[in-house]
């Protein structure tokens, strides 16, 4: 989306004070959670027994014997979750620990400057204690010149006379993990914008594919989905706005393979239906913002009033395509207006829900169906040898979606974080 060009210019100065690859040993403590309710990415089990060791999940379960000398965790009425996954966002300075103190112990970046993807890989790979969420990123996003993405005041390398595939390769030398592709005219929001032609997509998303990479799409409109679906991308980052999911576009994406990422939180606040103020008064989420997440939230998009009608179409479509069997993935679009990370991903659930899907699909699409989808079998789950990534949350998150940020501890790599931010506002 828009409006996260001057943060992203802090990237610069805020990477240069990062610390150094935490070492890849594990050492987390032994930790057993017992008599919980287990969400493990897929399905519910009632009174169950988790034990986190080494950074990762040892078993999960009934009939398990707790190892000697583990922490023991009484999960009478609480519910246990893997860590969450937002499929979309743009992270530069606080974001992965913003994100961390909110449960997302993982996010999927689409469009950030790569120069510290070295540090980002081997931090990833790492099962030791952090504060920080893990990140793969997309890296530059694949656009024209005076397209959207340049406008945010630092260098892009577009694509004029480039050659598609020299293009990608460029991005995945730099760390790339996928590609993304926009295709905006601006239409939507007021803007004439230069923008891919559909031949230059389709060889950016043959050339993806030929490195063995994901190649994915930002869109806005219905015109824009299709042309995406048409040249084979693996999924759509945004939903379209400019009209109804129908029955043509459904069979297209079946017929692709292709998941969305609704990102309504961003879609809310960018059609005048924002739920900033109440993420900033949530008596448990609220008191954890710190003051860069208040303003973010704070922040409003221009020209909301002339778009607000369109809202109740927006969530009639995603309903439409959980019906329809399209995997949907939770994405919040963090930093724009708006939106917080971490935060907003609560949000996000919480739309998912008014639009349609019933808590627990809500809760696939930010566990399994965005690690299924990028390619990422140790996360969002809480099964042997997955990643002890864990929330538990206060309450049954199937009893009211609210309840994921009732959250009373969070593990992340097995090992416990700080819930409160120490630049958190004072309340």
């Amino acid at each position: 989306m828009t409006a996260i060009g001057v943060l992203l210019g802090l990237l610069v100065l805020v990477v240069l004070s990062l610390p150094g690859p935490a070492p890849s040993g594990a050492g987390s403590p032994v930790t057993a959670i017992i008599d919980v309710r287990l969400f493990d990415g897929t399905d519910f089990l009632e009174d169950a027994t988790v034990i986190l060791a080494d950074g990762r999940v040892l078993a999960a379960g009934h009939d398990i014997e707790v190892p000697t000398g583990a922490t023991v965790i009484d999960g009478r009425g609480r519910t246990a979750l893997p860590g969450l996954i937002d499929a979309h966002a743009h992270v530069f300075g606080a974001a992965r620990e913003d994100a961390l103190r909110f449960g997302v112990t993982t996010l999927l970046d689409m469009f950030r400057m790569p120069m510290d993807s070295v540090q980002v890989r081997a931090e990833r790979e790492s099962l030791s204690a952090t504060k920080r969420a893990d990140l793969f990123s997309a890296g530059y996003l694949a656009t024209v010149p005076g397209g959207h993405g340049t406008q945010f005041g630092f260098p892009v390398p577009t694509l004029n006379d480039t050659d598609p595939a020299e293009w990608v390769a460029a991005r995945l030398e730099e760390g790339s993990d996928y590609i993304k592709i926009v295709i905006e005219d601006g239409s939507n929001w007021g803007r004439e914008l230069p923008t891919l032609a559909p031949d230059t997509v389709r060889a950016l998303v043959a050339a993806a594919h030929a490195r063995g990479v994901l190649a994915v799409a930002h869109v806005s409109t219905y015109a824009a989905a299709r042309m995406a679906l048409d040249a084979g991308v693996d999924g759509l980052v945004h939903l379209f706005v400019d009209a109804p999911v129908d029955a043509q576009f459904i069979a297209a994406a079946q017929s692709a393979g292709a998941w969305i990422m609704p990102t309504a939180t961003v879609l809310a606040a960018s059609h005048g239906h924002s739920g900033a103020a109440e993420l900033s008064e949530h008596p448990v989420l609220g008191a954890r913002l710190s003051p860069m997440q208040a303003q973010t939230l704070g922040q409003a998009f221009p020209g909301t009033a002339a778009r607000r009608d369109r809202w109740p179409m927006v969530l009639a479509g995603v309903r439409a395509l959980h019906e329809a069997g399209v995997p949907l993935l939770a994405g919040s679009d963090a930093p724009n207006p708006g939106t917080a990370h971490g935060a907003s991903l609560h949000h996000e659930l919480a739309l998912l829900v008014e639009a349609g899907l019933a808590p627990i699909a809500a809760l696939r699409a930010a566990t399994s169906n965005p690690a299924r989808a990028f390619g990422l079998p140790d996360r969002g789950c809480l099964q042997p040898g997955c990643r002890a990534d864990l929330l538990l949350l206060e309450g049954d998150p199937r009893e009211d979606i609210d309840n994921t940020a009732r959250i009373e501890r969070i593990w992340k790599n097995g090992h416990p974080v700080m819930l409160k931010s120490s630049a958190a506002r004072l309340r």
